[in-house]
């Protein structure tokens, strides 16, 4: 059926609109029933229950969450569809009656097939006579007398022509609009059975896509992605909340990532957003995807396994080596907050989800014995060089990835100073490996990391600058932690290596690492610049664990470069990270300096 002029401006969209609502409903009990599930039922079943019943009974409450997951965010993308229809169709139903009022006080005629007739006005260049009246139709050029020289056109003419190709394009436009919405309406069909299987979600990925793509105009150019974090927070806080709803459920990916919005808000957004791109990766046999499914799988079952200090999903995303923040504590309401940045050869797998996750883990259970009101956060907000042959590969381990990761850093920090409701928090930043190189880079942005108090720095080759105070928080609150054993804090500086290079060629890795100690004997440049365990960069030095040799009988090892955060292998280390993180830094003992 062919939509036509008169029933575009007789369209309720209002009627639209109320179904939105309805099914907006719909996706609110939903979201309700999961949340009930997840902070009532699950949590207290795994308090006080035990053995296979309570397994079984876990097992299916977790389903059943899953399952409302599903329908929470199916009914959003079903509210949005309709509430964007509504939207874009009264923008044309507006242009529509904006042409007919023209016609209507110009004594013009729209026909039921939107043509226009228009009289009789102007006068001839001879007889002094009117001009005769004529019809404009968007198909045709209007009736006019064939130009003579001495016979002007009626000049009702072009007016008419202008109002019926402006009739045309609204109904034009408005058909466009209904065939494509009716397509994406058709396809939010969930399939049959009380499960919600990964192929599902696979299709809830598709169907978010194509609604994105339908709301555009309607929501996305809205979201201030190039405003600072204070006023993404004034933005989302000045929302109503079904718009809140609407670009939760279409855009959980831009919400749950925008630095300044709520940590629950960004919670929620990404653990929708994860099961999103789980969905969109499964099936996917390229190795890159795979890695990145098995890490969101991980992170996905320790959202779901009621970890405490309670986890804060703060960013997720599948580009680049893929990205990850997860914090274990809320560091919106927390006094004392740190952010983990890892390095070398990190990136979103399984690895990842268990290991740099359980570091900031570690440093939130340190923190909590001297603090409770403390978040730890893990930051994989870039992509940390790769070097799939290890030391033999250092080459691709330059400045670039640091420089662009402090500066996302820096706006993640900024974020958190912004949201969080203490009005000046404690906060640290932490860099391991090549993620204090990141951190340096940060510090050197105008203004330094935002509201960061204390830096600390472990395993680190260097951080880009030659002296603690030029990190900008002043060197007694600068600290570091450089294991004996760690080469990564023993890496000789670029001009230095090919001593190395000639070492690795000869002898292997271990003879690669005793010919750049030599020829790094006396001096304190690294890779990245200065030592920052040494005297003349002036930080303040914690004792570590000197940590297994590189080269012992069982082989090549890297164990000392990856023990400063676990309480088991190095307690002093990661009960000073924490003492530092509760905002304790006096009670750390010193070391000395190299």
């Amino acid at each position: 059926m062919t939509l036509t002029w008169a029933q575009l401006r007789d369209l309720k969209c209002g009627e639209l609109e109320g179904a939105a609502d309805g099914w907006g409903k719909a996706s609110n009990r939903a979201d309700a029933g999961r949340d009930r599930i997840e902070t009532q039922l699950l949590n207290g079943l795994r308090g006080t229950q035990r053995g296979l019943a309570a397994e079984a009974a876990v097992g299916r409450l977790q389903q059943m969450s899953r399952n409302l997951q599903y329908i929470y965010t199916e009914c959003g993308l079903l509210r949005t569809a309709l509430n964007s229809m509504a939207h874009e169709l009264r923008a044309q139903q507006r242009a529509l009656n904006e042409a007919l009022d023209d016609a209507d006080s110009l004594g013009f005629t729209v026909h039921r097939d939107g043509s226009v007739t228009y009289p009789e006005a102007g006068e001839g260049l001879i007889d002094g006579k009117p001009l005769p009246g004529g019809r404009a139709s968007a198909e045709a050029m209007p009736g006019l007398l064939p130009a003579s020289g001495l016979v002007g056109p009626n000049p009702n003419a072009a007016k008419a022509q202008d109002i019926a190709d402006r009739v045309a394009k609204a109904v034009r436009t408005a058909s466009q609009i209904d065939w494509r919405c009716a397509r994406i309406l058709r396809g939010l069909r969930a399939e049959e059975g009380l499960k919600v299987p990964d192929a599902t979600w696979a299709d809830a990925a598709g169907d978010a896509s194509a609604v994105r793509d339908a709301a555009r105009g309607y929501l996305k150019e809205a979201i201030p992605h190039d405003a600072t974090p204070a006023e993404r927070k004034a933005w989302w806080a000045g929302l109503t909340g079904e718009q809140r709803e609407e670009y939760l459920a279409v855009y959980p990916d831009q919400i749950g990532n925008l630095d300044g919005i709520p940590a629950v808000v960004r919670d929620a957004a990404n653990r929708d957003n994860l099961q999103l791109l789980m969905g969109k990766l499964e099936g996917r046999d390229d190795a890159e995807s795979e890695a990145q499914l098995a890490g969101m799988r991980e992170i996905d079952r320790q959202l779901r396994a009621g970890r405490q200090p309670p986890m804060f999903l703060l960013g997720i995303g599948d580009e680049g080596n893929g990205r990850a923040i997860v914090s274990f504590g809320n560091p919106d309401t927390s006094r004392n907050v740190s952010a983990y940045v890892p390095g070398l050869n990190t990136s979103l797998d399984e690895d990842f989800a268990k290991n740099d996750l359980k570091r900031a883990w570690d440093t939130a259970k340190g923190v909590s014995k001297y603090d409770h009101s403390s978040a730890a956060i893990v930051w994989l907000g870039y992509d940390a060089p790769q070097t799939p042959d290890g030391l033999a590969s250092l080459s691709v381990m330059g400045d670039k990835r640091a420089e662009e990761g402090g500066k996302a850093f820096n706006g993640f920090m900024a974020g958190i100073s912004a949201t969080n409701e203490k009005g000046g928090p404690h906060l640290t930043a932490i860099g391991h490996s090549y993620g204090s190189r990141t951190v340096g880079a940060a510090t050197q942005h105008a203004g330094g990391i935002p509201g960061v108090d204390d830096i600390i720095l472990v395993g680190s080759p260097g951080v880009g600058v030659d002296r603690a105070e030029d990190l900008g928080v002043g060197k007694g609150h600068v600290f570091v932690g450089a294991a004996e054993n760690d080469v990564v804090t023993k890496l000789p500086s670029k001009r230095q290596s090919a001593v190395g290079l000639v070492g690795l060629i000869a002898g292997g890795p271990g003879a690669a690492y005793v010919a750049g100690d030599v020829a790094d004997r006396g001096d304190d440049d690294l890779w990245f610049g200065r030592d920052p365990a040494s005297r003349a960069f002036g930080a303040q030095r914690f004792p570590v664990d000197e940590g297994p040799s590189l080269v012992s009988s069982s082989g090549f090892s890297l164990g000392a470069h990856s023990q400063y955060f676990d309480p088991q292998r190095d307690a002093v280390s990661a009960d000073s990270i924490a003492l530092i993180a509760a905002g304790r830094s006096h009670q750390v003992k010193r070391e000395d300096l190299r």
